[in-house]
């Protein structure tokens, strides 16, 4: 939290608005809109809360842990008046879908492609704070989507666009490519209008799910849903869902990248945010050799990395065993042997998909008799079956 030494009690604050568009350009963002925090609507905690209940976080305990203080900006800091949510567009500059067709190579998703967005965004947000608080004195605290701030019913209330029936922020100048970031203060700014729902009767991001992981329009199961999978979970991901993956390692942009509303973004300006030669959906084959450290190393300063190798590995090795590649099996092999369970159970479901039974049965006599996990035994038993 900064605080200047004093507040200009006879700044007029209707002034205010055009100076933070100047402000947030000259830091790089591409859309920008104010809130009053106590417009924030009660009903956001209270979907929030049937979520939860409902268990459709999954495994993210922080979820339920925050869901008190997430509910309402004034939780967080009941100091805080005004919100200033800040955009920043990732849109790429070609059908992002179009290499699912392409099954011998990764699909990472688009927003994972560049630098990681909470250390470009940071700074910025930091830059238009510290400037805020230079003019007014008034106190300010910057948020990424690490902090327990719901940046997305924010971004509506703040006019940037409309929560859409993907729940994701939908924008009429920049699609569904908008990375969030929010600077709360408790300097009182004269609102913008909120934005209004353009989604009419179109289902096409409900349509495209591969997992079908949203029960309902502007619901989402993040249990179901190949982003919260590949990303999120920790475990082994469910079978039912494996083959529904095809080659999307990290990630998924289906329903992002189906929107009409994406006709109207231009390409992201920002070359940070562009993909990078390790992340621009890499073959399947290279990924196969790295062990922890040449993962660290390719995917250093990427979303990527956050996810950990061994989750990675087991993303990777269901691409694989999607890709009907057989060529790949001798790669698979040597991961029966890897430290990480997560990672051996995946290589035994990716061999159960490209090897013939009579070869399968072979490699699980010898690989079984160090097997020890009773997770990767079960996946034995179900390819064997």
């Amino acid at each position: 939290m900064t605080r200047a030494p004093e507040i200009n009690d006879a700044l007029d604050t209707s002034s205010l608005r055009p100076w933070i568009d100047a402000e947030a350009r000259a830091a790089g963002f591409d859309t920008v809109g104010v809130a009053r925090v106590a417009d924030v609507s009660e009903k956001t905690a209270d979907r929030l809360a049937e979520f939860v209940t409902a268990g459709r976080h999954g495994d993210m305990d922080w979820m339920p842990e925050t869901a008190v203080r997430r509910g309402h900006p004034s939780r967080l800091w009941p100091e805080a008046r005004t919100a200033i949510v800040l955009g920043l567009s990732y849109a790429p500059d070609q059908d992002p879908l179009a290499v699912l067709e392409d099954r011998w190579r990764s699909v990472i998703s688009v927003y994972a492609q560049g630098r990681d967005y909470h250390e470009l965004i940071k700074p910025r947000l930091k830059q238009v704070a510290r400037a805020l608080v230079a003019k007014t004195g008034a106190e300010v605290k910057v948020f990424v989507d690490t902090a327990p701030l719901m940046e997305k019913p924010l971004a509506r209330l703040a006019g940037l666009g409309w929560q859409g029936r993907h729940t994701n922020l939908v924008s009429r100048e920049h699609g569904s490519w908008l990375f969030l970031g929010a600077i709360l203060t408790t300097a009182e700014i004269a609102p913008d209008r909120p934005g209004d729902d353009h989604c009419g009767s179109c289902s096409r991001c409900l349509d495209v799910c591969p997992t079908k992981a949203f029960p309902a329009p502007y619901q989402l199961d993040a249990r179901r849903c190949i982003s919260y999978l590949t990303i999120e979970h920790k475990g082994p991901i469910a079978r039912e869902f494996r083959p529904l993956m095809g080659n999307r390692i990290y990630g998924c942009d289906d329903c992002l990248a189906v929107c009409p509303w994406n006709k109207f973004a231009a390409a992201a300006r920002e070359t940070q945010l562009k993909a990078r030669p390790e992340t621009d959906n890499p073959p399947l084959a290279e990924l196969l050799a790295l062990d922890d450290a040449a993962f660290r190393q390719r995917f250093a300063g990427t979303p990527v990395k956050r996810t950990g190798r061994n989750r990675f590995m087991r993303n990777v090795l269901i691409a694989v065993g999607n890709s009907g590649d057989r060529d790949l099996q001798h790669r698979i092999v040597p991961l029966l042997d890897d430290a990480s369970p997560l990672v051996r159970g995946a290589a035994v479901w990716a061999l159960g998909q490209l090897v013939n039974p009579a070869e399968l049965a072979g490699i699980a006599q010898r690989a079984r008799v160090t097997e020890h996990d009773a997770d990767v035994q079960q996946e034995w038993d179900a390819v064997l079956q």
